[in-house]
């Protein structure tokens, strides 16, 4: 048989097989089963009801393996001390707060309503890291971002310097075009130039040539060469024309011009070259003498007053160079019409420079005139 517990307190309540048994002298006030506090005083060596080692206050014995004084049922809460291991004397109900129960400072309740994270949630140094590793990141894609740029700014470079180039030598193959088609077009100006148009001349020598009235006598003459150095023009003509004067002791003529007339001086004379040189007060504009002899088919024009009927134009080619015969000096033979009056008028060139003085035309035949080359008469009388 089991040992009879003393009785305790105000309870008459035997206690049941298998309880722990009681100290000598310790009242209980209620059978101690398992896990049933009693309400008795502490052992004498036991700490008196105070502060728990955890700052929580405690209401009855608090030793390992001893009930405290208020039921310890799972879920019901305590009214003792919360030693480790022991339940608290308020409710410890899953997440519910105890009577007392420190939580960390700065949280009123549970972890997860308004706390601050638990113990092995993301800390500060953890959170550092997910920094270190998003700036890392970043920092790679703006590398990558940066050469993708970077490769695209040099290909760009590339293709402005093909542009460049093709530019260039593009603007070169122009200008050498361009060069090509004003040489060319030098080439066609002068071609122009020489072309042979009788208007041209004719306009530009008419001013300069003259009918010559000499006594019962006409012909023509023409301004040549610059002024001389007294003032006034220089004129050629034949000496046939003027040598009824001449030959009377006379050496005044006259120049006519639509109705202008002007007075000239026969200042020379070759009778042989049939070359005679007027000079007038008045101004006029000289031809030039061609510095170059004729050809054999180079086309021509004459200027002159045949039967008197000033300014009159006539055309043809230089048919041949005569060379001096009978001591009389070279002639130049063309097919251009004249007649009398004719004597003494410019053989023109395509240029418009005065080739020969337009001196006779063979009798019984068409189409053959005679002129004096004008070389002969700038050697003569020292002109052009």
């Amino acid at each position: 048989m089991s040992p009879a517990y003393p009785p305790s307190a105000g309870s008459a309540q035997p206690a049941p097989p298998g309880a722990p048994a009681t100290y000598p002298g310790q009242p209980v006030s209620a059978p101690a089963w398992p896990g049933q506090p009693t309400a008795g005083p502490a052992y004498p060596s036991r700490p008196a009801p105070g502060p728990s080692s955890a700052g929580q206050p405690v209401s009855g014995p608090a030793y390992p393996g001893q009930p405290t004084s208020g039921p310890a049922y799972p879920g019901q809460p305590t009214s003792g001390p919360a030693y480790p291991g022991q339940p608290t004397s308020g409710p410890a109900y899953p997440g519910q707060p105890t009577p007392g129960s420190a939580y960390p400072v700065g949280g009123s309740g549970p972890a997860g309503f308004g706390a601050p994270p638990l113990a092995g949630g993301p800390g500060p140094s953890r959170r550092r890291g997910r920094t270190a590793v998003v700036a890392l990141v970043l920092a790679g894609v703006l590398a990558v971002v940066t050469g993708v740029q970077a490769y695209q700014i040099h290909r760009l470079d590339d293709r402005l310097a093909a542009a460049d180039r093709r530019t260039a030598e593009a603007q070169g193959a122009d200008a050498r075009r361009f060069d090509g088609l004003e040489q060319r077009a030098g080439s066609l100006e002068k071609q122009a130039g020489a072309a042979f148009n009788p208007e041209a001349v004719a306009s530009a020598v008419l001013p300069s040539v003259f009918r010559v009235r000499a006594g019962q006598f006409t012909g023509t003459a023409f301004a040549v060469g610059k002024a001389p150095a007294g003032g006034g023009t220089t004129l050629l003509t034949n000496f046939h024309v003027v040598e009824s004067v001449f030959a009377a002791g006379e050496r005044k003529v006259f120049l006519e011009r639509t109705d202008q007339r002007f007075e000239a001086t026969i200042v020379d004379t070759d009778k042989d070259k049939d070359l005679a040189r007027l000079r007038t007060t008045a101004t006029f504009g000289g031809l030039v003498a061609a510095r170059t002899p004729v050809k054999s088919g180079q086309q021509i024009v004459v200027v002159g007053a045949p039967l008197g009927l000033q300014d009159s134009v006539t055309t043809g080619v230089v048919s041949a160079f005569r060379k001096d015969e009978g001591g009389s000096g070279p002639v130049i033979q063309f097919d251009a019409p004249i007649n009398p009056g004719n004597s003494g008028g410019p053989v023109i060139n395509g240029s418009k420079e005065v080739v020969g003085i337009a001196t006779a035309k063979a009798r019984d035949a068409e189409g053959i005139g005679l002129a004096v080359p004008i070389k002969t008469a700038c050697d003569r009388f020292k002109l052009c």
